[in-house]
Parts: structure tokens; C-alpha cells; sequence
């Protein structure tokens, strides 16, 4: 049984990682701005902005997984990136971290989103591989998912408007979206399976920024 600390765990990605680690028997602490409706007498949910300063201390985490994030321009730099530093500064460099799992998104590689959203996710990889290189000497694993297009709230919009969604999928090669439980599987993987992959990213998108239309 490992203790596994995964922010934004109120609902999405976050959620669903939470859930995951939580169905294979582990310590789940969630920090999340928003209440949580998971029940599980294994998980403990904080409620905290990943910017404040006053965190509270955890001991012997194994895992963190770092998913707190907002796509709202004017927030998007502050949060996802300052706030995810100053969260990483409070716990990633506990004796007994093992692996550290950041949640980027596919648009930091192609650009293709909001300039201070893409901007945020893109300085996240590079803080990712940072933080491998320094902590690679205490073994500790430091890698990060990029997701392309997933069901949750966050593009609720797109979901609820049928021609809107059928022409976002239709971008991608395998012509679907990515539902949270299938980041939730990578997020086990690469932080409880995986030993030897460090400063890494791992783009998830059913191949859209490989599809590209041949004009000949």
C-alpha cells in the first residue's frame, strides 16, 4: 500500500486518478479548491488552492501526481504554472517520493489553444524535466502525460452540442475523445508499473496532431 497525493481530485482527471488508486488499495490524499464526493475510508480530501502558502505537511508520500489545473486565460499562468511549482516546492522532495506524475496537454506541443493556457502547460514540461534531472540522483521517477481532447467539464460546451463535438473528433485519427478513467490507467502505470522512464512526456490524443490533410 502506497500513499499517493493527487491534486485537483475534486472532479475530471483528477477524480478519476483518485479512484483508480484508491480501487487498487492505496492512501489517497486529494487537494482540491472544490468538496469532494469521493467515499472511500482511504482517501482524505484537503481543500486548498495549490497557491497558498500554508499547505499542509504529509508524510511518506510515494506518489504525486500534480493535475490541478484551470483553462480560463486570466488564471491560466498563476495556476497551472506558479501554482503547481509552489505545491511541487512543498512536496516533491520528501525521503520516500518515488515517482511524480505531472498533467500537461497535447496544445503545449502544436500551440493549437489560448496563448497563456498553451504557455502554462508547455512551462510545466519543461519544470517536469527540471525536477527529473534534479531529483533523478535521489532515483526518483519525474514524467508527465499530455492529454489531447477529454470528457469532462472542462469542455462540457463541445460535449453538449452535437455538431460542435462530432466536428472536434472528427480532428483526430481515431475519431473519439479520451475519457478521464483512461488517464487514470496511464497515471498508474507510469507511476506504479514503470521504473525507468524519467523526464519524459506522453501525448494521449487519438492521433490529432498526427492527422494532417496531403495537398498535393
Amino acid at each position: 500500500m502506497m500513499n499517493v497525493l493527487v491534486t485537483g481530485s475534486g472532479r475530471g482527471i483528477g477524480r478519476a486518478i483518485a479512484l483508480k488508486f484508491l480501487n487498487e488499495g492505496h492512501n489517497v490524499y486529494g487537494i482540491d479548491i472544490l468538496d469532494s464526493s469521493i467515499d472511500n475510508k482511504n482517501y482524505t480530501h484537503i481543500k486548498k488552492d495549490i497557491r497558498d502558502k500554508d499547505l499542509p505537511n504529509i508524510d511518506s508520500l510515494n506518489i504525486i501526481i500534480y493535475n490541478a489545473g484551470v483553462s480560463n486565460e486570466e488564471d491560466a499562468i498563476d495556476v497551472n504554472l506558479s501554482g503547481t511549482m509552489n505545491i511541487s516546492e512543498k512536496y516533491s522532495y520528501g525521503d520516500s517520493v518515488k515517482s511524480i506524475l505531472f498533467i500537461a496537454s497535447a496544445s503545449w506541443i502544436n500551440g493549437s489553444e489560448f496563448k497563456y493556457y498553451v504557455a502554462s502547460k508547455g512551462a510545466i514540461v519543461s519544470y517536469m524535466k527540471h525536477l527529473a534531472l534534479e531529483l533523478g540522483k535521489k532515483g526518483v521517477l519525474v514524467n508527465s502525460i499530455s492529454p489531447g481532447a477529454v470528457e469532462t467539464l472542462f469542455n462540457k460546451h463541445i460535449i453538449e452540442d452535437k455538431i460542435l463535438y462530432n466536428k472536434v473528433k472528427a480532428e483526430s485519427i481515431l475519431d473519439k475523445w479520451i475519457k478521464p478513467e483512461e488517464i487514470a490507467e496511464w497515471a498508474y502505470f507510469i507511476t506504479t508499473v514503470n521504473k525507468s522512464m524519467t523526464g519524459e512526456d506522453i501525448l494521449i490524443d487519438n492521433g490529432e496532431i498526427l492527422k494532417s490533410n496531403f495537398i498535393w
